[in-house]
């Protein structure tokens, strides 16, 4: 069984300091707005009670399947999976710096060259993280863009799109994740995940926070997203 390495995840210790310091407190806030353990919190009246009836009715919407077994089991399975999306996204952006779309607007193409770098940041952590356990370590999924990396407003507007599925998509499944290390690298992305739907936002005049709490999305839900788009030619389906 491959055990997943934390050094490959966090060299610099940085991720391990925070832990230390706040882990079950930022775990418990995190599952909480995720909608998780009714029961659990009903018990926590002065948490809840902090939050306010509607805050906690609208943190508890949402949906939080699981991705099926093609990803693989437990939680390297929902990894397999986070991976895909950011295999997406990378591929993505990639193809939009190499086709220069962003050259006409320097807001965009500043947005272009730090998504580019954290997106490909994201796939290396995750493909450390997964060793073996990597579904796609012998073939990378194959995507085609079409105009969304050659045409600005069509890139523009796809970026915001694919930023606020990833951004909904890692909520989606932080109460099935059992390893407290995975769940920190989940954390990790997502957060840079909101960063990047903001700013992109802030770019084309979409709400930078439509609501005050976002819903997370499930495996269903997001792969109607994505297999919407029409970007995904290899595999042809995803299950």
């Amino acid at each position: 069984m491959h055990e997943l390495n934390i050094e490959e995840i966090d060299s610099d210790g940085a991720l391990r300091e925070s832990a230390e310091e706040a882990m079950q407190d930022t775990r418990l806030s995190f599952l909480k707005k995720a909608g998780v353990g009714a029961a659990g919190l009903a018990s926590s009246g002065a948490i809840l009670g902090a939050l306010g009836t509607s805050e906690a009715i609208a943190a508890s919407k949402g949906s939080h399947d699981r991705p099926p077994s093609f990803f693989g089991k437990g939680d390297f399975g929902i990894l397999n999976y986070a991976f895909t999306l950011e295999l997406l996204e990378q591929a993505f952006y990639n193809e939009a710096t190499r086709n220069n779309v962003a050259a006409a607007d320097g807001k965009t193409n500043t947005f272009l060259q730090v998504v580019t770098k954290d997106e490909n940041e994201h796939v290396k952590k995750l493909r450390a993280a997964l060793g073996s356990k990597n579904i796609f370590r012998k073939a990378a999924p194959k995507f085609n863009f079409g105009k969304s990396t050659r045409d600005l407003g069509t890139f523009q507007q796809t970026a915001y799109a694919l930023e606020k599925t990833g951004t909904a998509a890692y909520p989606g499944q932080a109460p099935n994740i059992k390893s407290a290390k995975i769940l920190l690298v989940a954390l990790s992305i997502v957060t840079i995940e909101a960063r990047h739907t903001g700013a992109i936002a802030s770019i084309t005049g979409n709400p930078i926070a439509p609501n005050p709490f976002d819903l997370p999305v499930g495996y269903k839900g997001t792969k109607k997203a994505v297999t919407g788009t029409g970007f995904l030619v290899s595999p042809k389906k995803l299950p």
